[in-house]
């Protein structure tokens, strides 16, 4: 794609599944990647070592491409932490071009039920994480005097609520107004950004469902496509929404689930809202990256 080769970008949670496939395209397509982790909750060993392979795979695959790719370690929505992450790229590179804004987590409950504590983290993560990274990354275009492109990773469920998971929901809509928002805030200054809204996607997480052919011929079934996205598509929109190829798009968020009867653009007919919570597949889980 035009314009990507030699530059620079942090993908948030990049260890696994959608973040990790935008790493390594973005490698391949000759940026210098800094992919970004947070360890799993302590005594998590069944997370913690997904987590260090997909580290250490996303890293195999970056070096191969022959860019030079940093791991860095930073709680997102932490603003200490993520002041020091930029810091540590742009000591190591001397630049930033785009920001991937990908690291989110969900937790599932009935919302009458949902501790406080549980939805405050989910937005202090998805929300509050993406703001900022993203404020850290406007700061440098800013300081620079060079353009640059953020994208950040949402959900369908921007727009349709998830019953049962009212701090992704919430978190996802605001995520939305904040791409808008900044998009609106910086144009001029020739800062452009986006978001993806993937479906249902077939990463590790979502193992639940792949694995099982009933679940996955249930999910299956709702997409007009007749199948799930992979994280590949996803990551292929993501470099798109980087490069020069889409250099007159901002404050867009491009959906990619395959027509799926979740967006109001495709509901069909007696589609009822709250059938979504039946068998829309978990992309993350708490303290798991999308």
């Amino acid at each position: 794609m035009k314009g990507l080769q030699g530059k620079v970008a942090i993908v948030t949670g990049g260890s696994s599944g959608i973040g990790q496939a935008i790493a390594i395209r973005l490698g391949e397509e000759g940026v210098n990647v800094a992919v970004n982790y947070v360890g799993p909750a302590q005594g998590a060993e069944e997370t913690k070592e997904a987590i260090e392979h997909g580290v250490d795979l996303c890293m195999k695959r970056l070096s191969e491409s022959g860019t030079r790719p940093v791991l860095v370690r930073a709680d997102v929505s932490d603003e200490d932490e993520v002041a020091q992450m930029f810091d540590r790229v742009l000591e190591e590179y001397g630049r930033l071009d785009y920001l991937i804004n990908n690291a989110g987590i969900q937790i599932a409950a009935d919302t009458r039920d949902l501790p406080v504590e549980h939805f405050d983290k989910v937005l202090a993560v998805n929300l509050r994480g993406a703001f900022l990274c993203a404020q850290q990354a406007v700061r440098h275009f800013l300081d620079a005097d060079r353009p640059g492109a953020i994208v950040n990773v949402s959900s369908v469920h921007q727009l349709i609520p998830k019953p049962r998971f009212v701090g992704y929901s919430v978190s996802k809509g605001g995520m939305q107004n904040l791409t808008r928002t900044l998009a609106l805030e910086f144009a001029a200054r020739g800062i452009r950004v986006n978001g993806i809204g993937p479906g249902a996607t077939v990463t590790p997480i979502n193992r639940s469902w792949i694995d099982d052919p009933a679940k996955r011929a249930m999910v299956e079934s709702h997409i007009p496509m007749r199948r799930a996205g992979d994280a590949e598509e996803m990551a292929a929109a993501a470099a798109f929404l980087c490069s020069d190829e889409a250099a007159y798009i901002t404050g867009q968020t491009l959906f990619i689930d395959g027509a799926s009867p979740s967006t109001p653009r495709s509901r069909p007919p007696g589609h009822r809202s709250d059938a979504t919570a039946d068998w829309w597949p978990n992309r993350s889980t708490l303290g798991r990256p999308h």
